[in-house]
């Protein structure tokens, strides 16, 4: 079974994404929180049950479902959310919304709102000890595959650069067949990680597949936890995106996707830390030569003397 961390946008992001997708009676429990969370937050079982339109053991298998015990850690979860909310609403009320004409300043505002609440739903949701378990695994193995295309792509590349730079042999592919010929090479003890926002992108799924029937270890990084990429992983981490004009999903996942793997790649370099250390100063080292120096003397201006 795969474990499963930090759903998109907390657990109110995860009902707003998987509750198109649960039962018609699951549904209407997860639009009755969506349309007032404060007011669930504080609902008895049989007021939500009522509410919805459905039974209290409805609403104890819509809790099971979200892989709480019970209703009373949902309620919990919704309190502990709402609450967060709060805390951390802004002092203006930014949505989504840029119009053709708005001055930049605004435009900033709404981007920087965004990012913010994205990579703050996704660090609320990361599980830790998924991260550990994979930094663990990428710290000894002899080949790490990563794979992603678009947007995705440019999160998976710039991990196998930082990978490469602490000696991990970290191979990043943007061609599928090469992908999938790298991923038949993985054997027991090696990675694959593959990103897709949506967790439906054919390619990205069958190397996962691939690296997953020859033994690597396979991680996810989504926005949906029970897509088909998630199914095929050991390890999912599920990222929180917040649209803004211009900016759709799968745009708005790249910072939070970047979070989840910087935080994996500290990992790696704290397990791997006196080699890490070496390499990173040997690498410094070799680019050195082509800096300009800190300090770059001020040319006099004008014309010199006897210059016409």
């Amino acid at each position: 079974m795969s474990d499963v961390t930090g759903e998109s946008g907390g657990l109110l992001g995860r009902l707003r994404i998987e509750g198109q997708q649960m039962p018609e009676a699951l549904a209407r429990i997860a639009e009755t929180i969506l349309a007032d969370p404060e007011t669930a937050a504080h609902a008895s079982i049989v007021d939500l049950a009522e509410r919805s339109g459905t039974s209290t053991a409805t609403v104890t298998r819509f809790s099971r479902t979200l892989g709480f015990k019970g209703y009373a850690n949902l309620r919990v979860a919704i309190a502990t959310e709402t609450g967060r909310a709060e805390q951390a609403r802004w002092e203006t009320d930014i949505s989504g919304d840029i119009a053709p004409g708005d001055p930049l300043t605004d435009v900033l505002g709404v981007v920087t709102a965004a990012d913010t609440r994205a990579i703050q739903g996704t660090a609320a949701g990361l599980d830790v000890t998924a991260v550990e378990r994979v930094a663990e695994a990428i710290a000894g193995a002899k080949r790490v595959e990563i794979f992603g295309l678009g947007s995705s792509g440019t999160a998976a590349r710039e991990m196998a650069f930082r990978l490469e730079r602490i000696r991990v042999p970290v191979w990043f592919r943007t061609d599928s067949h090469t992908a999938l010929t790298n991923a038949a090479l993985t054997l027991p003890g090696d990675v694959a990680i593959g990103l897709s926002h949506s967790g439906r992108t054919r390619e990205v799924i069958e190397t996962l597949a691939e690296a997953a029937d020859h033994g690597a270890l396979t991680v996810a990084v989504t926005s949906f936890s029970r897509s088909p990429l998630a199914e095929v992983a050991d390890v999912v981490f599920t990222t929180a995106v917040q649209e803004t004009t211009f900016r759709l999903a799968a745009l708005s996942a790249l910072h939070s996707q970047l979070l989840i793997l910087d935080l994996i790649y500290v990992a790696v370099a704290q397990r791997t830390f006196e080699r890490t250390a070496d390499a990173l100063e040997l690498t410094v080292r070799a680019v050195d030569a082509h800096r300009l120096p800190e300090k770059i003397p001020s040319r006099k201006r004008g014309r010199a003397k006897g210059q016409s």
